[in-house]
């Protein structure tokens, strides 16, 4: 293979790499190259070659050569955060070039304003295949100048970049977002039970498999060829236990992502809901993290900036403090994850993960050795990988940026002996502020805290999901005006619609506080009639039921009034382990939450992983659409073993009869049969002559269409509204791209659900819904109206949805019903039932 040679893609000085003010570059975590100070604001194509990905805020651009070599082109320093202001991308992703067109253009002053840098990186992302051997020196270069030659490394080491004596597999990652931070954390988790050297190798881009940051920083997608390689005493087992958790999938969804370099479109979303409402005097917009309505005071919660001193008293001592802030920070952090909800557990626990990174500690330990304090080491060091993240262009990596961020400022806190102080917050108080952080938001009394609103930050951050878990209303990206309120301006915050009112009138004022005080009432008045039956004011049984996942969940849906549990996700007692649950222990937790229930029904649906659930133990193969792949009983077809093995668990509950067995993902009558089969068989092993109750879910077209076929032989029908939705939608529920435009009161849904009443009602077959329109406390009359009979709802809904079936007529729900179908949106039909509901 002969040498490449490159021809500079921009006018300017030369620099080398090592003078480029951020680690990431200079330290070559990305690779090696050099450096442009632009002249131009044009950069074009080096070589011809092929795009792999113009990055999501057209702020870097990653080229292939036709030999393989890898360009990251990189304008400016600091630019992701410029949000695509300034760029103009004239190529895309998978398109050829030839040596010379343009790819990317950008406004030279804008960037001198707001970038920290306007040096801008060329680096070979795969310096393990190709080395450099000549490269330009400081001067000005106009484009298509000589820039460097690459030399290929060899043919092996290109193809396989590992050294011989390592034992290396490869693998197809099926996860669908690809290793993100909850993946690599359990990647390195595993590295390092072995003593073995173990590392990730990705488009010739290697990482310790140990860091969870570093393994990060490959950002490997669905799809992707990754190399295990290890060497040591455990080498090969070392590479079997990363391979086979990786093939598992971690729990994570299978199905096919968007483009993992598609940008976050939260900042378009915002400025849809901008122009579509004129601005509003003292009144701000931004988008619901949490909801909620809530009145208060603001409270402007600004970060102190801590002061790191760069020249250290010594390599020893600057060791022994960085080492001692990480323990202090570590024992924090493990006492805290002791206790508390799931969700702070969860975030907890990635934090640990990224303390224990033995390459965040490594890249501190060498600026310190090189006579930096370890305030400014550390705070170098979690820069670079801040940087590396957000330079990636992938929505979810760069979400993590604020737990590494949050890392930061909580060691350099323990370095400096600072703690963030606890502040006494007013009554009512409603935090402003440009962006929280996690820590900060658990380190308040939620009970001082009405609500807050962000400037910055996106609506699946951590912060949001605390807030969400806290109770506490929130709205972020609302934009820099939310720091020019003056502390302690009186505050009306709505989060549903993602407004901040700033300083009302007295008649805003009255408004929200009548529509707090009527929903605390509301709210009061259901739960003291929530063990009431459930029946219309006409007299109609509408059974409420609770869908649970666990024990407590069932604790809490029969204390709220649930008549039984129409959901029982079983799912709890396969998922986060490496084996699945044997009879026994089935068994006993099926009883427990029996019991819980005291005799009410108790539907238990079959396990339903694939999709978007996935057991390491069933390494289901890469599929190129897993959603429409092996999910719900498609698996337990699969693996007989284990379906027979929870019906025999399901039949020891007691008593018999308490107990129904729902089927997930029917898509044709063979599949009801089947599973018919293995039950019939598990009850003659067991000795029972009793009827067993076995339904069906509704959640594909086939089945909706078909359901007077189903309910021949199904012995009830219930209704899975979120993928019953994104099958008729053909929307993919987990993209973010179109969760605002998911909506199960689309008329195609309500259409399919009319449907699945009426061939029941051909066999004498009761439906239910137990996906998430059965919560919805606006769509429950048109459901009513539809001919569903038991709606099993989440257990802080069940006395709402009880208290308003009270209030229902079934004559009038049928002709709101009938409306429904026929309106053209979702939109018009959640306004037909409100007005429904508000004439009522």
């Amino acid at each position: 293979m002969s040498n490449l040679v490159l021809s500079s893609p921009l006018k300017g000085w030369i620099a080398p790499l090592d003078e480029t003010p951020d680690a990431v570059f200079a330290e070559r975590m990305l690779g090696d190259g050099l450096a442009i100070d632009p002249l131009g604001s044009t950069l074009h194509a080096p070589c011809d070659a092929r795009v792999i990905a113009v990055h999501g805020t057209r702020h870097a651009i990653t080229l292939r050569a036709d030999n393989g070599a890898e360009i990251l082109m990189h304008v400016g320093l600091e630019t992701v955060g410029l949000g695509g202001d300034g760029f103009e991308a004239h190529v895309q992703d998978g398109q050829a070039v030839k040596s010379g067109d343009k790819l990317i253009s950008f406004d030279l002053d804008l960037l001198s304003l707001r970038a920290r840098s306007l040096i801008t990186p060329i680096v070979i992302t795969n310096p393990d295949a190709f080395q450099i051997v000549r490269r330009e020196q400081d001067h000005v270069v106009s484009v298509g100048d000589f820039l460097m030659e690459l030399a290929p490394m060899g043919e092996a080491t290109a193809v396989s970049p590992v050294a011989g004596g390592e034992v290396v597999r490869e693998v197809v990652v099926p996860l669908a977002h690809g290793i993100h931070a909850r993946p690599a954390a359990r990647i390195a988790e595993t590295a390092r039970k072995f003593a073995a050297e173990v590392a990730l190798v990705a488009v010739n881009r290697r990482a310790s498999a140990k860091s969870p940051v570093g393994v990060m920083s490959l950002a490997i997608r669905h799809g992707d060829r990754v190399s295990v390689v290890a060497s040591g005493p455990d080498a090969e087992y070392a590479v079997i236990a990363i391979v086979e958790l990786i093939e598992g999938g971690m729990g994570e969804s299978a199905a096919l992502p968007p483009t993992a370099a598609a940008p976050s479109r939260l900042g378009a979303v915002v400025e849809a809901v901008r122009a579509a409402h004129p601005s509003e005097p003292g009144l701000l917009r931004g988008v619901m993290a949490a909801p909620g309505l809530a009145i208060g005071q603001a409270v402007r919660f600004l970060s102190s900036d801590i002061v790191v001193v760069e020249a250290g008293t010594g390599a020893a001592n600057e060791r022994a403090a960085l080492e001692g802030a990480l323990a202090h920070v570590r024992a924090r952090i493990e006492k805290a994850a002791g206790k508390g909800d799931t969700a702070r557990k969860a975030i907890l626990g990635a934090h640990l993960a990224f303390l224990e990174d033995p390459e965040l500690a490594a890249a501190a330990h060498r600026l310190i050795a090189d006579g930096k304090g370890a305030g400014f080491a550390w705070r170098r060091a979690v820069g670079g990988y801040v940087e590396a993240l957000r330079g990636l262009g992938d929505r979810r990596l760069a979400e993590r940026v604020d737990d590494l961020i949050d890392l930061e400022r909580q060691v350099l806190r323990a370095l400096t002996g600072e703690e963030d102080e606890a502040r006494v917050l007013p009554p009512g108080a409603i935090l402003l502020a440009d962006e929280l952080l996690p820590s900060q938001l658990m380190g308040l009394d939620p009970g001082q805290v009405a609500g807050l609103c962000t400037a910055k930050g996106g609506p699946t951050s951590h912060v949001a999901i605390l807030a969400a878990a806290m109770g506490l209303p929130a709205i972020v990206a609302a934009g820099p005006g939310v720091l020019d309120v003056a502390e302690g301006t009186g505050l009306i915050l709505d989060a549903e619609a993602g407004t901040l009112r700033i300083g009302p009138d007295a008649g805003q004022l009255a408004d929200a506080q009548t529509a707090i005080a009527a929903r605390h009432e509301r709210k009061a008045a259901a739960k003291a009639a929530a063990h009431q039956e459930s029946r219309t004011a006409d007299g109609v049984r509408i059974e409420v039921f609770g869908n649970v996942g666990s024990l407590n969940d069932a604790l809490a849906a029969a204390a709220n009034g649930a008549e039984g549990s129409g959901l029982l996700r079983t799912e709890f007692l396969f998922l986060e382990r490496d084996t699945p649950p044997d009879e026994d222990e089935q068994a006993r937790q099926y009883q427990a939450i029996a019991s819980a229930l005291d005799g009410r029904p108790l539907i238990i649906r079959t396990l339903d992983v694939g999709g978007d659930k996935a057991a390491p133990y069933l390494p289901i193969p890469a599929e190129e659409n897993p959603a429409l792949g092996l999910r719900g009983v498609r698996v337990s077809l699969w693996r007989p073993h284990l379906l027979k093995t929870q019906l025999r668990a399901i039949l020891r509950v007691r008593p018999l009869l308490q107990c129904k067995i729902m089927v997930p993902m029917i898509a044709s009558l063979d599949e009801l049969r089947a599973v018919r089969a293995v039950l019939e068989e598990a009850k003659r092993e067991l000795g029972i002559t009793e009827r067993i109750e076995l339904g069906v879910m509704i959640e594909t077209p086939a089945a909706a269409v078909t359901a007077d076929l189903l309910a021949a032989e199904a012995d009830f029908l219930s209704v899975g509204t979120n993928d019953l939705t994104q099958y008729v939608l053909a929307m993919d529920r987990g993209n973010p791209e179109l969760a605002a435009r998911i909506d199960a009161l689309h008329p195609a849904v309500l259409r399919m659900i009319a449907q699945t009443c009426a061939g029941a009602a051909k066999h004498h077959r009761w439906v239910g819904v137990c996906g998430g329109l059965a919560s919805d406390l606006v769509a429950v009359p048109v459901l009513v109206g539809l001919g569903v009979t038991e709606l099993s709802a989440t257990a802080a809904t069940v006395p709402e949805v009880k208290a308003l079936v009270r209030t229902l007529n079934v004559e009038a729900c049928q002709a709101l019903a009938r409306q429904a179908l026929d309106q053209t949106s979702p939109e018009a039909v959640r306004q037909l039932c409100k007005a429904f509901q508000a004439g009522a």
